[in-house]
């Protein structure tokens, strides 16, 4: 639920908080209030795309901040999301968003005050949220939101038929598209091949060893420099150890040392600095003794070998051979190598291969077959209930006589793939399915059953709108729903019945409904005000919760413009008590 919404720096709206709660609040005012800009806030602070045009020249910057409480069981999901994007929830399930865009149209998005795409604002929302306005209407004409729409009403268990079909699908024409593609470019395909080969076999020949360039290099500096590395090898040795010609009169380090230790061991029990130092020394006398060992092991290994210097120069220059023609240097060459065994692969167009990749298509397409016809059954099952719910609801909305038809037909074969039907011609398929979905309306009986694009008027489309939301609450859903003036075009009883659904809705969801009928204003169990100030901009001030007179007064501004007329107040009283009586007797 979203318990407080700010604004500031959007459209009309200056600053301005609005407290939300639980059951139906209704968002009413004058046109260009900044009604609309509530709505706009809560898609940009949900995730939604962004408009620099709507953020006020003074400051420059737009923000909308939320605060949302998560019901128990959204809770562990949406806190999973969250954590991953390294931002927290409040320990009470509370969750604060955050939305900025400037002038510029850079945008940045805040959970729990730590930065995360906006992306994450847009995850958060498909669970909690859920928008629906004029536009929505419009989108629900189109086929695939109506296919949308039948299969998010058959429930949990069809969306993993449906996710099944699709990664079936979409391996069924990765295989086809392969294999269509070596059976068209076979020669292309063969000469590439080809020079893959060649390449190899002159790589296997050298069989470069990873690093292998750095290690001859090294081995072959030392081979060009043994005289000189073997003198100053002996020379560090003899003054070392006195291991050399200079005889007994040279003094050497260790014999030093051992020397310089035993005359301030001597002192120790003079003075107990002298003994620290003298340990330090026998340290040193340790280490210079080990380097004196490994200087002799160098020595030893050290071999002024002509053949071996020679070998090293034509292995480097095997190398430098490959390094010229595949990669910058030796580990390069292998990865070239290892792209090039896996890209041969790739161009197989051998007659085995072919075969096995055309059996694996036509399995494939066997088991896309078999799902298709699972789904559209499904579909078939699912058209018949979603149509009867939906018409039930039309009937409480003032449309008693209406009826909703859903059409599932199997979509026609044309240049693109196609499965087998039950009746044994061919149906077009692609990602969603075998099937196209219409909704039909039948207005009146007598009357034929049209597409809504053709049998809805404005004010129809808004109840067969109202009517699916009503029956997707139902069967589960975001808890907070959004009305973007979705009565629009309606009046009279239609517009009481709106409003007897809209607080039916809001007994299990948390309802925002922003409206200029007052039958449904009547309604809300929160109602506020927006209001533009003397300087044309809406501020804090201007947002205001109306309980009592000043809600009479309201509903009498609604119905006829006079919020200060007797009869008018006494008409939107009437109004209220109409609505209290009906939400209680439900």
């Amino acid at each position: 639920m979203l318990e407080e919404l700010r604004i500031t720096g959007l459209g009309v709206i200056e600053d301005a908080t609005l407290p939300l709660g639980p059951g139906l609040t209704v968002i009413t005012g004058e046109t260009g209030a900044g009604k609309t800009m509530v709505v706009t806030s809560l898609g940009l602070l949900f995730g939604g795309r962004a408009d620099a045009g709507r953020v006020r020249a003074d400051p420059g910057r737009a923000t909308v901040d939320g605060r949302v409480k998560l019901p128990a069981h959204l809770r562990a999901a949406v806190e999973s999301r969250i954590v991953d994007a390294g931002a927290e929830v409040d320990d009470d399930g509370t969750l604060l968003m955050s939305r900025t865009l400037t002038a510029e149209g850079r945008s940045r998005a805040h959970v729990g005050g730590r930065t995360v795409p906006v992306a994450v604002l847009g995850e958060v929302g498909e669970r909690v949220f859920a928008l629906h306005g004029q536009s929505d209407q419009l989108r629900l004409l189109r086929p695939s939101e109506q296919r949308a729409a039948l299969d998010r009403y058959a429930g949990p268990e069809h969306e993993k038929l449906l996710g099944r079909f699709a990664e079936l699908y979409t391996r069924w024409r990765a295989v086809e598209d392969d294999l269509a593609d070596r059976r068209a470019n076979a020669r292309q395909r063969s000469q590439e091949a080809d020079l893959l080969r060649l390449g190899l076999d002159e790589i296997s020949r050298v069989d470069p060893q990873p690093g292998e360039d750095e290690l001859l290099r090294e081995e072959a500096q030392r081979l060009e420099h043994v005289e000189g590395l073997r003198s100053a090898a002996q020379l560090a040795h003899v003054a070392l150890t006195a291991n050399g010609d200079g005889g007994d009169d040279v003094a050497d380090v260790l014999s030093l040392l051992s020397t310089a230790r035993r005359t301030l061991e001597a002192q120790t029990s003079v003075d107990r600095v002298l003994g620290e130092l003298a340990a330090r020394l026998d340290e040193v006398a340790t280490l210079a003794g080990d380097v004196s060992t490994e200087l002799g092991s160098y020595l030893a290994s050290l071999d002024a070998d002509p053949g071996r210097l020679q070998e090293v120069y034509e292995r480097r220059a095997a190398l430098r051979a490959l390094t010229r023609k595949y990669a910058e240097d030796v580990d390069g060459v292998v990865a070239w190598a290892d792209r090039a065994r896996t890209k041969l692969g790739e161009l197989d167009t051998s007659d085995e291969l072919l075969e096995e990749l055309d059996k694996e298509r036509r399995r494939l397409h066997g088991e896309v077959a078999e799902v298709a016809a699972t789904l559209s059954a499904a579909r078939q099952e699912a058209a018949g209930r979603f149509a009867a719910d939906v018409t039930v609801e039309l009937a409480g909305l003032a449309m008693p006589h209406a009826r909703i038809h859903v059409v599932v037909a199997s979509k026609p074969a044309g240049a693109g793939p196609t499965v087998p039907t039950a009746g044994g011609t061919d149906a077009g398929v692609g990602p969603d399915g075998a099937d196209d979905i219409e909704l039909r309306l039948l207005p009146h009986p007598g009357a034929p059953a049209q597409p809504l694009q053709k049998g809805a008027s404005g004010g129809e489309l808004s109840r067969v709108m109202l009517a699916i939301e009503v029956v997707f609450a139902g069967v589960g859903g975001p808890p907070t729903l959004v009305f973007d003036e979705v009565d629009a075009g309606v009046g009279g009883t239609a517009a009481v019945e709106i409003g007897k659904r809209l607080a039916r809705l809001a007994r299990d969801h948390q309802v925002l409904v922003v409206t200029h009928l007052p039958q449904v204003a009547a309604f809300a169990d929160r109602h506020l005000v927006v209001a533009k100030d003397t300087g044309g901009a809406v501020t804090t001030s201007g947002v205001r919760v109306v309980e009592h007179t000043d809600r009479a007064r309201e509903l009498a501004r609604m119905l006829a413009g006079l919020p200060d007329s007797d009869l008018g107040i006494a008409h939107a009283e009437e109004l209220l008590s109409v609505a209290d009586r009906e939400k209680s007797h439900h």
